[in-house]
């Protein structure tokens, strides 16, 4: 199995709220964008999904904000993917200011739309293993 995979990214004045911290909708692009540089990273590229009929869906997101992110700061996003049986995995991201400072988890629940039946595939670590050409990315 790989390392943790990790992302840093920069606060974008633009993504502040009223309160002068990150609006809780960037976090979950963060999020996204992390889990798709892993999917990048082990060779899973949109191109390679599509041609294979599959892509991959969130059905569920959960976010817990330890600590404010405010314009300026440097976030790490982590990817930490969680095989087990059925259709299903889970996805868990931790949110740490470039300081070390805990700043939120995000947990996840995903799987592999068929884009052709709109059904999840039913062993999604098998597919993306299949399509994967450094699958230890993304922990198999």
């Amino acid at each position: 199995m790989a390392d943790l995979f990790q992302v840093r990214i920069a606060v974008r004045g633009y993504e502040i709220d009223i309160q002068g911290h990150v609006n809780q909708a960037v976090y979950l692009q963060y999020g996204e964008h992390a889990r798709w540089q892993c999917f990048l990273a082990a060779g899973l590229r949109l191109d390679t999904l599509a041609a294979a009929g599959v892509g991959p869906v969130v059905l569920e997101t959960t976010i817990r904000y330890l600590r404010e992110l405010r314009a300026g700061d440097e976030v790490d996003v982590t990817c930490r993917f969680i095989w087990g049986e059925g259709k299903t995995f889970r996805v868990e991201q931790e949110y740490t200011r470039d300081d070390g400072t805990p700043v939120a988890t995000v947990t996840g629940v995903a799987g592999v739309l068929d884009r052709e039946t709109r059904r999840l595939v039913p062993d999604p670590a098998a597919r993306l293993r299949s399509l994967a050409t450094d699958p230890a990315v993304i922990g198999l």
